[in-house]
């Protein structure tokens, strides 16, 4: 499985991360799906894709489920009961309500909703901080 991982070190601040996610899910009226921390500088922090994850458990709808083959968790906003259980049982606090279209939870899908098909966060990161590596599933 791989996983979004950032190096913290290399890592300006510039938010690029923010802008490609949000062009590649559908431009000006989209939200980015990334979560940021701004403890010094404005840092990304990127769904875990958890092997255990807290948010599929606590999911009472089955909107938020983890991909077998691919071990990413994914979320259908059409199955979401908006209980937001599942941002209150996100350790890594990386989910949010969409505060545009309400009644929706925002979270990485590692772009594969997208014709690109590669996390654009990743591909678009000017400092090359931004990785996609492979992780034991």
């Amino acid at each position: 499985m791989k996983r979004i991982k950032i190096d913290r070190k290399k890592c300006v601040g510039c938010l690029t991360c923010t802008t490609a996610c949000i062009v590649s899910h559908g431009g000006v009226e989209t939200r980015s799906r990334i979560a940021i921390t701004s403890q010094g500088k404005y840092t990304p922090i990127f769904c875990r894709h958890c092997t255990k994850p807290e948010c599929v458990y606590t999911c009472m709808s089955g909107a938020m489920h983890k991909d077998d083959e691919t071990g990413y968790v994914l979320y259908d906003k059409e199955r979401c009961a908006s209980c937001y259980m599942c941002i209150m049982a996100c350790p890594y606090g990386v989910l949010k309500e969409d505060s545009k279209a309400h009644k929706e939870i925002l979270k990485c899908d590692m772009c594969v909703s997208t014709k690109e098909g590669t996390p654009q966060c990743v591909a678009k990161c000017p400092m090359g901080a931004i990785t996609l590596e492979e992780v034991e599933y």
